[in-house]
Formats: C-alpha cells, structure tokens, sequence
C-alpha cells in the first residue's frame, strides 16, 4: 500500500511511519515542522525510506502535493494544550479533515485512490469520564465547579449523596467534551467517520489515552506531561503537580499506539467506528513522577502548591476492550516505557526548561488558578 501519514515528523506519526515501512509500504510525511514541537527544525529520526513533503494540513494545495496514489491516510497532524483559543483549534484540528474529505469525493478513483481514513482523537472527548459511587453506582459526572476546586476539594462528589466518586474506566460510548481542544478533536472523528460513510470510505478514529514515548518534543511545554516532568527533573527542578497528586491518568507507549493505527488499517472488522486506545490502568500523578524520577535515577521531589486547571477532570483511564477484540493489545509497561523513554532523552545530556514560561503565561489568562489555603 502507499500511505499518507500527515503530522509524520511528530512523536506518533513517525512511529507509524516506521511500522509501515518496516511492513513494507510506501510511505509519504506530510509535516509543517511547527515551533515549538520542532523548535530545531527536521528531526534526524524521519525515517530515510519515507518521502518527506514540509507542507500544512491548512493548506489545500499541500494535501494535493501529498495525496497522489494514496491508499491509505494517516491523519495524525494536530495541534494540543490547554488554552482556550477556540478558532486555533478548529482551524488547525478539524478544517483539515474536511479539506481530506473534500479532496479524495471529487478525485476518488483518480489520482487520490484513497481506501481507507484513520484520524487521531483523544480521551479528551470524555470530560470529567466515567464514576462509580458506592451507593448509586455508575455516573457520568459534569466537571467539578470552580468553586468547589477553589475550596481544595479534588474528588469528584455523588450528586446524590455527596460521597467521593471512585474513576472507573470508560468505553466509547459516552462522550463529553468540554475544551475547546477535546470539541476540535470530537468534531475531526464525527467528520472522519460521517464523511466515509456518506462517500463510502472506509473510516476509523482512535481516542488516545496520555501517550508518551522517544521523540515526545522537549520544546513544547503544551505536549505532556513526560516531557515536562523530564526536563524539570534532568534541571534539578522540581515537577509542578496540580491539585493534590492522587488523580488518575491511563498513560499509553507510543509503540503501542503506532500498533493500534496498522491493525485498524489492516481490519475491515475496524471501518465506521471509533476505539479507544489505552492499557485500562489508572496511575496517579504522584506515583508517575515516582516512576519517571526512578528511570533517571534521581530522588527530585515534586511541588504542591494547592493549584487547580477549572475544567480539569479528576480521574480518567479507558476501556480498550472493544480494540482487544480486534486482537490488539498493550505490550509496555509504564515502567519499561519510562526507561525506554529516559534512555532516549539522555541521549541529548542537557536538556532545557521552558514549562516555567508557558506556566506564567497560563496564569495571567487564568487556565491556572490557585485554592484558597487550608486551615
């Protein structure tokens, strides 16, 4: 097959690159090599096999440089973080997949043989995601009021009995976004898969969890919290946690994720529907930047401050049950995946900071709030 992997520059793209070339496909990159993810220009991992096209999924005229004979499209490229300009990510997350779907309808069975769709979402879709009370049982909360995190009370509350709430994965089947980010994301898979199904092309999305791995910018401090959490580390600085460190995330090994991209691609089984893609295991922020500190061997501890992100949900892992079925499942280990990763970014000795400067700037727009202090 010929593929078309846009964002291919970028931490999952170009592990799915790899994989399709180790395969042996044809592999085209399309990659604007945007600031700050590639503050340094053309990363030397692209893999040599692979055509490389510099262009924008915002500009029509590179899709069409891209998509001659093109069997299969990765859509990858995106934009993240947690800021609120909303029309940036609309413009940049979910315009570039109608321009797609707009090209392969009037040129399918031309010169855009396009077979198949798979677009990246996210488990930002979920917002605040899925509760069990021990009492009421299972809940899809709203996201905590502002008030109540100003108060420094972080768990999610039974709207019935005012009881915490314990996190419990979710599957597919209830979505809420809320950020501008997660309904730029939700908009990009209704797009991917309506639009194949009303042209008959062959679509999936895939809803990463927290994904992480070799090749995670060390320049966006908006990418995660690997490499955020890393340079602060390799700094002797502490890492920043918000809240109180005991909410849950499902972090998944880009690898793993790479894998998940080839099998829907590869399965008729996939064609029309949207999976999640994450391990099931819900791991606290504390008990991640254990982990991180022992794959460097440091002892860095973090900083509390009693800071909170309105909007933010408590506790969110996935159900991939429905992906598993397809034969898919997660083969690393948080552990492995952070001395995998560390490993990596060792490589480069020393490492700058620049999450100090995105948080100042978070808290003037007040994406960055502090709670009241405890008596």
């Amino acid at each position: 097959m010929k593929a078309l992997v846009t964002g291919g520059a970028g931490l999952i793209g170009s592990h799915i690159v790899d994989l399709l070339v180790e395969k042996g496909h044809r592999v085209v990159i399309l990659d604007n090599l945007a600031r700050p993810t590639h503050l340094k220009g053309r990363p030397a991992w692209i893999n040599p096999q692979a055509e490389f096209i510099e262009g924008d999924v915002r500009n029509r005229e590179d899709w069409e440089r891209a998509l001659p004979g093109v069997e299969w499209v990765f859509h990858q490229a995106a934009d993240g973080g947690f800021t609120s300009a909303i029309g940036h990510y609309f413009t940049n997350n979910s315009l570039p997949t109608a321009t797609l779907f707009e090209l392969i309808r009037d040129q399918r069975g031309g010169k855009y043989p396009v077979q198949k769709v798979i677009s990246a979402s996210s488990q930002a879709v979920y917002g605040e995601g899925k509760y069990t009370c021990a009492e009421h049982g299972p809940a899809h909360p709203q996201p905590r009021p502002a008030a109540q995190m100003q108060r420094g009370q972080w768990e999610m509350l039974c709207p019935l009995c005012g009881r915490a709430m314990a996190g419990v994965p979710i599957d597919e089947s209830h979505v809420n976004p809320l950020t501008p980010y997660a309904l730029s994301k939700y908009m990009n898979e209704i797009m991917t898969l309506n639009l194949g199904k009303l042209y008959g092309i062959p679509s999936v999305a895939l809803r990463y969890s927290l994904t992480y791995g070799p090749r995670q910018s060390l320049f966006n401090p908006y990418t995660g919290v690997t490499s955020m959490f890393s340079t602060r580390i390799l700094n002797n600085l502490p890492p920043v946690i918000y809240e109180d460190g005991r909410q849950r995330r499902d972090f998944i090994f880009v690898e793993d994720v790479a894998r998940a991209n080839l099998l829907v691609a590869e399965s008729e089984a996939a064609d029309g529907q949207v999976f999640n893609v994450g391990t099931g295991v819900a791991t606290t922020v504390l008990d991640f930047v254990g982990l991180l500190n022992q794959a460097y061997g440091r002892s860095v501890a973090p900083v509390l401050r009693g800071e909170f992100r309105p909007g933010d949900f408590r506790h969110l892992s996935t159900d991939a049950s429905k992906l598993c079925a397809l034969d898919w499942v997660p083969r690393v280990s948080l552990a492995e995946g952070l001395r995998r990763y560390a490993a990596w970014i060792e490589q480069y000795g020393t490492v700058e900071e620049y999450f100090s400067e995105a948080e100042r700037l978070l808290k003037e727009t007040q994406v960055i709030r502090q709670a009241a202090p405890t008596s």
